[in-house]
């Protein structure tokens, strides 16, 4: 593959490292040869560079693999099950992260790796958590948009509308952390 055929979310090792391309731009100044300008995160350690390249560089594709696992439990490590082959693989809390901080155990995530080497866990988009702590709401206390901290099954903490009660279920974005709704 070379640069000129970049396009958002590929990913290619480069520089000793895997990379997708969160950006890129092709560049015709008015002199001179053209230039891809691309923004690179590296996927391990989530940094990110700009980089310009030309159009002709040779890139390797980085196949990521994308497998669904389920959330057993944590005994100091994070234990997860294959729903394929039933196999399982236990992770470290530097691997996870915070990644299942709205997961539950028996849910199912997608684990990213690449060459075998875990580099991220995917929660599912939305979650359904019940709230095992927050204030009560007040009546009358209805300000638009007025929020409050509860804490959810998992230990995580959110902000929520006042009317959100202590054992109601609430939908969770755990890309943003936010509140949805109520189920």
């Amino acid at each position: 593959m070379v640069a000129g055929d970049f396009k958002n979310g590929l990913t290619i090792e480069w520089d000793g490292g895997v990379y997708q391309v969160i950006d890129f731009q092709h560049v015709k100044p008015g002199k001179g040869a053209a230039f891809v300008r691309t923004k690179l995160k590296n996927i391990k350690s989530g940094g990110v560079v700009e980089k310009s390249f030309r159009p002709t560089e040779k890139f390797d594709a980085a196949h990521i693999e994308r497998k669904d696992m389920q959330y057993l439990y944590s005994d100091g490590m994070y234990n997860f099950m294959d729903n394929e082959t039933f196999e399982q693989i236990s992770l470290t809390e530097e691997q996870v992260g915070d990644s299942l901080k709205f997961v539950k155990e028996n849910d199912n995530v997608k684990m990213l790796s690449h060459n075998g080497e875990v580099f991220a866990i995917e929660p599912p988009l939305f979650v359904e958590l019940e709230v095992t702590e927050t204030e009560p709401g007040v009546k009358g206390d209805t300000a638009t948009g007025a929020t409050k901290p509860a804490t959810v099954e998992t230990g995580a903490n959110v902000l929520v509308p006042l009317f959100v009660n202590q054992g109601e279920m609430i939908q969770i974005d755990t890309r943003t952390g936010e509140y949805m709704k109520r189920v």
